[in-house]
């Protein structure tokens, strides 16, 4: 796991915190206390390590405290794989909850006691309207929503809502709910549902209970049951503020926590909704939620991002009120710059042809050493092999070529990088006409690339020493969509899949030292990109991803 030392950039919620932990403020001398409450019904993506950072960072910043709370109060679509893939995720980005790991049904029993208390109170009843009339009674702007069974005596929403719990009824029979005012400006306060009824089995407390709380009443129970002090979440959840504020208002608790909404991450040439995620996988358009073309932090994480170049895209867009989208190219961006930092370089032929320097003496094998990283020596050197027989990529040689063209060609000089300066001869063809060699002289006075006579030589090739060279696979990784709005284009999102997202290429010839790598590293493969070894990877079938190009629009953008 790589630690994050930096500490987030300040923001609006910052502001508000401070405010709220001065003297006189509503939270003075208390800890600031937050919460990260995924739902374990998907893998979390890129718009998850945004509120990850938002939650564990705010806590970080005031050396206060971040719980880890599954919200599983949704038993249809909950699961244990979703459960520890969310923790492997927190722990990777570099956050760590100690020992405050909840979940939702940890306090489904107080729950339920709290819902006794508001029936009590007068606040809460059992109404059995069901969704289709809900939907019919529930007004607009000029009409107030309306339920025959809001004046039902407490003692007959007692009796009601125990046998709810006891399984007498069936699914949608019956709801509890929230006595506000029916009349609101905002529908949320418009007498909300508390449980409904959902005989399915939990993954956690099996079949104890056919009656699940819904979210708005869930959550700020949690909050409070937990000492939040500050409950952080997405701008779709303002609305829903009011009946947050209520809730821990009108039941038994001590604590007062105070929620404040951010805009959420929004990115494009993806979609981040969890079903749809769960579509792609499901129906096969990528090989699961780890896949790298994926916005899921795993698919991330194995395409080579690094949670530092995470973190740098979501303190960059920063924390606001406002809902915005940004660009993908933004992510790869942040990811080159860390990795132009700290990844070792290296060479590999992506698609190879042989040359063959016909005046280098057969049998001998030279060694050049090479800087792992041309402005950090304290990655070190590496030592590379030449010899008569080279590697080198078959677009770095034409036999009529373009203006402007700066590689092997007949007559033409390029360096061989770090190694010597080689004029083409010319090169050998199969029976379809296909380069199966290429033919060049070397200028031995030329190691190391040096020209001591001063010609200019503009063409730079990479290469690999055929003798002891490796073969890998190497996977390309593009856009996984063709638009950048999947989500805004007619008919299915999955209509613009591009069909060019990943492209597969064997054969593929690459520096002997690449054997040893772990799958921790990261490369530079010269004028290709950066590489990291894929979780499919072995000793016998070395497979490496490429996590980004070199070329950077955003920059140039």
């Amino acid at each position: 796991m790589e630690e994050n030392k930096e500490v987030m950039s300040s923001n609006f919620i910052h502001s508000f915190i401070d405010e709220d932990i001065s003297e006189g403020g509503d939270y003075y001398g208390k800890k600031v206390h937050t919460r990260f409450p995924p739902e374990p019904n998907g893998y979390l993506h890129i718009g998850h390590a945004k509120a990850v950072f938002v939650n564990f960072g705010t806590a970080e910043k005031y050396n206060g405290l971040c719980n880890l709370r599954m919200d599983d109060t949704n038993p249809t679509k909950e699961d244990v794989e979703y459960v520890d893939a969310i923790k492997e995720d927190i722990k990777w980005l570099g956050f760590d909850w100690g020992d405050r790991f909840y979940f939702a049904s940890d306090y489904f029993e107080k729950m339920y006691d709290y819902a006794i208390e508001l029936i009590k109170k007068g606040l809460a009843y059992v109404c059995e309207l069901n969704g289709e009339q809900m939907r019919e009674y529930r007004g607009d702007l000029n009409t107030p929503a309306k339920s025959p069974y809001r004046d039902r005596p407490v003692e007959e929403s007692l009796d009601l809502f125990e046998r709810m719990r006891n399984g007498e009824f069936e699914d949608g029979k019956m709801t509890l709910r929230a006595k506000i005012d029916l009349a609101s400006g905002n529908f949320n306060m418009r007498d909300p549902v508390l449980y409904r009824i959902n005989h399915m089995h939990h993954h956690r407390t099996g079949d104890k209970w056919c009656i699940y709380p819904m979210y708005d009443f869930a959550h700020p129970i949690e909050d409070a049951l937990e000492g939040i002090t500050h409950s952080l979440c997405t701008l779709e959840f303002e609305a829903h503020r009011p009946l947050y504020d209520w809730v821990v208002d009108n039941i038994s608790v001590d604590s007062k926590p105070r929620q404040i909404e951010f805009a959420r991450l929004g990115i494009n040439n993806t979609v981040m909704s969890k079903r749809k995620l769960r579509q792609l996988v499901e129906e096969n358009y990528v090989n699961g939620w780890d896949d790298p073309r994926m916005p899921t932090i795993c698919g991330l994480r194995r395409r080579g991002y690094t949670p530092k170049a995470i973190r740098s895209f979501t303190d960059q867009i920063g924390v606001s009120k406002v809902n915005s989208v940004v660009e993908y190219n933004f992510l790869e961006h942040c990811l080159r710059d860390d990795l132009n930092e700290n990844a070792k370089r290296a060479m590999a032929v992506l698609d190879p042809v042989k040359l063959v320097i016909t005046n280098y003496p057969e049998g001998k094998t030279e060694e050049f050493e090479i800087e792992n990283h041309p402005q950090n020596p304290e990655m070190g050197t590496r030592t590379v092999t030449f010899s008569r027989e080279l590697y080198i990529e078959s677009t770095d040689f034409m036999e009529e070529p373009f203006k402007k063209y700066q590689r092997l060609y007949p007559g033409n000089e390029v360096r061989i990088k770090s190694a010597y300066i080689v004029k083409c001869t010319g090169c050998k063809k199969d029976g379809n006409g296909n380069v199966i060699e290429v033919y060049a002289e070397y200028d031995p006075e030329t190691r190391g690339g040096n020209t001591p006579d001063g010609r200019k030589v503009r063409g730079t090739i990479h290469w690999v020493n055929a003798e002891d060279c490796i073969d890998a696979e190497v996977r390309l990784y593009d856009n996984l969509f063709t638009v950048s709005e999947p989500d805004a284009g007619e008919g299915e999102f999955t209509d613009y899949i591009n069909p060019e997202s990943l492209v597969v290429l064997k054969g593929c010839k690459l520096e002997k030292c690449l054997a040893e790598a772990e799958k921790s590293d990261r490369f530079q493969f010269m004028r290709q990109g950066y590489f990291c070894i894929d979780n499919d990877s072995t000793k016998e079938n070395l497979i490496f991803n490429r996590s980004v190009s070199l070329k950077d629009s955003f920059k140039k953008k």
